[in-house]
């Protein structure tokens, strides 16, 4: 609306500065008597002159003048509503307060956490605790040495070599899914600290795209934390699962030991 008020006064000023420019050259170039001693009109001149001057006052001033006052207010309106100065330094000293908490945080992430003592453990403790997703390739055989791997088929049934399987299985992938998650806590982390230094140096104008910004980083974390959720929903349905299948095989069992049982009471057949 602004930009069209001002255009609409810009193009009257310039039709109004035309018809001066062709007045002023009727009255150059109007015959007029000669006088004086190089046959100049002086009084023609001077009146053409003071024609101009008052043209220019009535004509052309005020309408600058309506769009210096529009400028104005427009400034005033942007300083007092749109990005009040008091406002924007309230945000500054917040997002300075923020970025002290992002900065404790930090140094939280960064306490050890270590504690395992012995060799074996200590490089898969290592590994879990590394933050580096390409740590994660040596989950499985660190996991593997310490906790064995799986019985072969001559040393226990098919059933428990499956579930072994399995519970293994899941048991290495939520490691991995660990280590990607303080990864990914890491590189979050970083987009926060440099968030908060854009808004602190942000011009009040580019409020807008650094909102924009900022929500989809919180889009990002909020999927990240879903797919954290998912797996500890996948690890308790493997321990939920493990539980059915041994009160299933300790049925199995005593229902052959109860058919063997009834067979060694039975008298025998003659």
């Amino acid at each position: 609306m602004k930009r069209q008020t001002l255009a609409r006064i810009w193009g009257t000023v310039r039709t109004k500065i035309a018809v001066i420019t062709v007045l002023v050259l009727v009255l150059v170039l109007l015959p007029t008597p000669t006088h004086g001693q190089f046959g100049i009109d002086l009084a023609v001149i001077e009146t053409g002159l003071t024609t101009i001057s008052n043209l220019l006052q009535s004509v052309v001033a005020k309408p600058l003048g309506t769009i210096q006052k529009i400028e104005q207010q427009s400034a005033a309106f942007q300083q007092k509503v749109v990005w009040p100065i008091a406002a924007i330094n309230q945000a500054q000293a917040t997002i300075a307060q923020t970025q002290g908490v992002l900065a404790q945080t930090r140094q939280l992430f960064q306490l050890p956490v270590a504690s395992a003592t012995l060799p074996m453990p200590q490089r898969l403790e290592q590994a879990l605790l590394s933050a580096n997703p390409r740590a994660a390739s040596q989950v499985s055989a660190n996991y593997a040495a310490l906790y064995g791997p799986v019985p072969a088929s001559t040393d226990a049934p098919q059933a428990v070599r499956d579930l072994v399987d399995m519970t293994d299985a899941q048991a290495q992938a939520a490691m991995k899914k660990a280590v990607e998650f303080d990864a990914l806590a890491d590189v979050e982390l970083q987009t926060a600290d440099q968030i908060n230094q854009q808004l602190l140096n942000a011009a009040p104008g580019s409020a807008a795209i650094l909102d924009a910004q900022t929500s989809a980083w919180v889009v990002r974390a909020n999927a990240y934390t879903q797919s954290a959720i998912a797996e500890l929903v996948r690890v308790r349905s493997i321990s939920l699962a493990n539980q059915g299948a041994q009160l299933k095989a300790s049925a199995a069992h005593t229902t052959n030991l109860r058919n063997a049982s009834g067979q060694a009471l039975s008298p025998a057949v003659r």
